[in-house]
């Protein structure tokens, strides 16, 4: 089974990108899942093992499904299946619940403290990546730049004091943090405006700008002699994102795109739509296969569209 690291090298080098979607309870995990495994089928021979998903647990989501539990879980899942399927520690925010989802065995870990001007940014990632180095040094880290809100929910206006991310600060902080993954504000943002849930406004980025993050730091490592791991780079808040946008930034540099409020949309709808249909149901699992299938379809539609199918 491939390493996220290889994964991401060979995302890097191919210009797709890893898709990855959070979770809270299994209807979710079963409608990710089923939606790769369907791809993958339609596509086999055109990537080894299958289209590779990363799974997401936010801080909020780790204290509803247990630390230790969504880890056993996926690393279950990819035992049985032979899937490549990956766990990342979504916007983490405090050392100790770093050094938990470390020791608990995740793939990735996003130390997130963007909030906070530059300087401190750059110490508590600092602090953050010798924790983590300390614990499992394959761990993928990802470090973040730039404000671009913080809730994944439906909004009536957009974050105050969104801003894009430059290439000088992109360059200082993951040569100061020795991060493996850089997510910098591009135009992205949270959540979603009440006019993109219901269709009718679209994200839009700024591809140059993420063109110009993407050279810059590859510029940087190449002069110390390095590549890969530190070039990597991700978009977070992609739902709600043009299509075109979203191969325009992948083509760009991205390589992991984030969604999850789509996908909390389309549970809602789907768990309505259930009781809707069976009134007087009382089991979980006749009521939620709506909200599974809606799942279903919108992470094949982001999985074809990131891996250029």
């Amino acid at each position: 089974m491939r390493t996220l690291r290889e994964v991401l090298l060979e995302a890097d080098a191919r210009h797709v990108a890893v898709g990855h979607f959070n979770i809270s309870e299994l209807a979710a995990l079963k409608g990710i899942f089923g939606a790769a495994i369907e791809l993958s089928e339609e596509g086999k021979g055109k990537t080894e093992g299958g289209v590779p998903i990363l799974i997401g647990v936010s801080e909020g989501e780790r204290e509803f499904i247990g630390v230790r539990t969504v880890a056993a879980v996926i690393k279950s899942m990819r035992a049985e299946f032979g899937y490549p399927i990956y766990l990342n520690a979504d916007h983490t925010h405090s050392l100790d619940k770093v050094r938990a989802a470390a020791e608990a065995g995740f793939d990735e870990i996003i130390f997130d403290a963007s909030a906070l001007p530059m300087e401190e940014n750059i110490r508590q990632t600092k602090e953050a990546v010798k924790i983590i180095r300390s614990i499992d040094p394959n761990i993928v880290i990802e470090g973040e730049i730039g404000y671009i809100g913080s809730n994944s929910e439906v909004m009536e206006k957009k974050p105050d004091h969104i801003a894009l991310s430059t290439p000088d600060e992109a360059v200082r902080f993951v040569d100061e943090t020795g991060i493996d993954v850089l997510a910098p504000a591009v135009g992205n943002m949270h959540g979603l405006l009440k006019e993109m849930a219901e269709g009718k406004m679209q994200k839009r980025l700024d591809i140059g700008r993420i063109g110009e993050i993407k050279k810059a730091i590859v510029a940087a490592l190449a002069a110390r002699g390095s590549h890969g791991a530190g070039s990597w780079m991700t978009l977070h808040g992609g739902s709600g994102t043009a299509d075109q946008d979203f191969t325009a930034a992948i083509r760009a540099g991205m390589d992991i795109v984030h969604v999850s409020t789509e996908l909390r949309l389309a549970w809602r709808r789907g768990v309505v739509e259930g009781l809707h249909a069976h009134p007087d149901e009382v089991a979980p699992y006749k009521i939620l296969p709506p909200a599974v299938e809606g799942i279903m379809e919108i992470v094949k539609q982001r999985l074809r569209l990131f891996n250029d199918r």
